[in-house]
């Protein structure tokens, strides 16, 4: 067992002020295999004073020379692939596979923002069209300044990637707390600040649970930008502290997603995606589309198809090549998930064949379920469960699914399977949803932007959007 995880903080390893511990699981042995602190404010107040002793030469360092410690954060991860990937499976769960695109996913994230650093050096002062005549207006861009950033547990290594590298690119110095459920991973990140000799206090880890680090940080007056990805009753408390100071802050929450099926589509590759969709990572994405809505002239033979395909699932030690179904992060999550499922028998609601996926004798597990004809009324309908749970819904045309699909608090993603292209983005652009696949799995280049609407969200994260979302903007006009 690894012992006590230390934060890191002004390019030097501390112990936490707090001398509570929390327990490290690994999900599919349950045994304990580390401990990380929970905190104390006091280590918040300290990790930020940090970045802001360091935020003035950072900022003046510049996009070119930002960009290569991105580009050194990305050569350090790739180093450590396989001792990475394998480290966040055993702490998160997921199959050895999808670990492994994480880490693709983070390397890509770090080497594009490196390009957006050097671009946004470049850009710096460029000339802006006002319409009005004898006049000419140049835009500049400073960072926002010191970076509060909180991730969740489900995808280690790739949602931090998502903030840390866009943070650092605008010249923005950054406070992280990790989910104090998956740290091992994360703790990687301050070892490859070390490594690289990133400047002292451009980079702070802080370990802990919400109230001892999360509350501190996100109400801390030293912090200027705030960006929280998580559940949506603390990203609504994140968004009243930031009110305070009426600070710049960026949210991805929850979704309840939906998959479009046509009476055209292709039955197999539906059949795939809708899988993936609800069975990737356990089902514990934001994004998981968990609301099928499918024509009702296919929905028997997609139905059919699906069930075969649960049942060639492998659930197992998550190290083993051969498993394509990981345990649920921890034994909460498994009673959040059973309690879904205790609800759906309540509702009178039957799964479309018994859970006759063999599960191993240890382990976090819980076999995917497939409920149809799911009442729009139903807990399990309205409501994100971060499980393998589908809930389907025959339709009688396309208007019937789009209706239904953003009859939601939610607008995350979306996918669409049609016969045609050309039908699946007319669909689509119905679809009130920040991201939408067509026909194609879920994929999210760093080039592009990430985010939802309505209750899923405020900002966007990748692309140009997630550079800016840490960046002010200044406009100099004067006479030609």
């Amino acid at each position: 067992m690894q012992g006590l995880m230390h934060h890191f903080i002004d390019k030097q390893w501390v112990t936490s002020r707090g001398e509570r511990r929390l327990p490290v699981t690994d999900p599919y042995h349950d045994t304990l295999i580390a401990e990380v602190t929970a905190g104390a404010p006091e280590d918040v107040d300290a990790a930020v004073s940090a970045a802001r002793r360091a935020l003035p030469a950072w900022r003046a360092l510049g996009g070119v020379a930002r960009g290569a410690y991105l580009d050194a954060f990305a050569d350090a991860l790739a180093e450590r692939r396989d001792e990475l990937a394998a480290l966040s499976s055993r702490n998160n769960g997921k199959p050895r596979a999808e670990a492994e695109q994480d880490l693709s996913d983070a390397i890509a994230c770090y080497r594009h923002y490196a390009g957006e650093a050097r671009d946004l050096e470049a850009r710096q002062g460029e000339t802006v069209s006002t319409g009005e005549a004898g006049l000419v207006s140049r835009r500049y861009q400073e960072p926002a300044g010191v970076a509060g950033l909180i991730t969740p547990w489900n995808f280690p290594l790739v949602s931090s990637a998502w903030k840390i590298a866009p943070a650092l690119a605008a010249g923005c110095t950054v406070v992280f707390k990790p989910s104090e459920v998956t740290p091992l991973p994360e703790q990687a990140l301050a070892e490859i600040a070390q490594a690289i000799e990133l400047p002292a206090g451009v980079f702070n880890l802080v370990h802990g649970d919400g109230a001892n680090i999360g509350a501190p940080l996100t109400a801390h007056p030293g912090v200027d930008k705030l960006s929280f990805t998580g559940s949506n009753p603390v990203g609504e408390a994140v968004m009243a502290a930031a009110a305070r100071g009426t600070r710049n802050v960026s949210l991805e929450l929850g979704g309840k997603s939906p998959i479009l099926v046509t009476e055209d589509a292709d039955l197999d590759l539906a059949t795939e995606l809708v899988l993936a969709g609800f069975c990737y990572n356990a089902g514990q994405m934001c994004s998981a589309t968990s609301r099928l809505l499918v024509h009702e002239r296919v929905a028997n033979a997609l139905h059919d198809r699906l069930d075969a395909a649960i049942a060639e699932l492998v659930a197992g030690d998550p190290q083993d090549p051969a498993t394509t179904l990981g345990p649920l992060v921890n034994a909460t999550q498994r009673h959040r998930v059973s309690a879904y499922l205790a609800e759906a028998e309540a509702e009178g609601l039957t799964p479309t064949t018994t859970p006759a996926l063999a599960l191993p004798d240890q382990g976090h597990f819980v076999s995917p379920r497939v409920f149809r004809d799911v009442p729009t009324a139903s807990r399990l309908w309205r409501e994100e469960i971060f499980g393998p749970v589908l809930c389907a819904r025959a339709v009688r045309d396309d208007d019937e699914a789009v209706a239904l699909a953003n009859d939601s608090a939610f607008g995350l993603a979306a996918t669409v399977v049609a016969g045609t292209g050309e039908r699946a983005d007319a669909l689509a652009n119905r679809l009130t949803a920040g991201n939408v696949w067509c026909n194609t799995y879920q994929v999210a280049p760093p080039g592009l932007g990430w985010g939802g609407m309505k209750g899923s969200g405020l900002g966007r994260e990748l692309g140009r959007a997630g550079l800016d979302a840490y960046l002010e903007a200044r406009y100099v006009t004067r006479p030609a």
